[in-house]
């Protein structure tokens, strides 16, 4: 297999969505996320409408880059995530931004169907 390079500045696809983006790269075969979210943005407002899910049944495992993410489990568990953290989220979760900074996290795993509608 030879080198593979991509960079978000060029996304293979971009999926915008009511306060937030998400940018997809592809490479070696893979789909990596990078999930922009502004002030105001949250999942069960502004991307269920696109899903069609009662919660977001993405599992997600993220770099968070900047801002704060709340997130609640199906089970209510409630915790924030913040620039320099790893998560590992399950199916079934809803999350918003706190405060007004931005959000930015990094997606290996859950970013290929977000934000995807029918």
């Amino acid at each position: 297999m030879s080198h593979e390079q991509q960079d978000f500045a060029a996304p293979t696809e971009t999926r915008e969505f009511p306060h937030g983006r998400l940018d997809l790269l592809r490479v070696a075969g893979a789909d990596i996320g990078r999930l922009t979210l502004q002030p105001g943005w949250r999942w069960s407002t502004d991307v269920r409408p696109i899903a069609g899910t009662e919660l977001c049944e993405a599992p997600h495992f993220q770099y968070h880059v900047s801002g704060t993410l709340r997130v609640r489990t199906a089970d209510g568990t409630e915790f924030d995530a913040v620039a320099g953290q790893v998560t590992a989220l399950p199916s079934g979760h809803d999350a918003w931004v706190v405060g007004d900074e931005p959000v930015v996290v990094v997606d290996w795993w859950g970013a290929s169907d977000y934000a995807r509608g029918e």
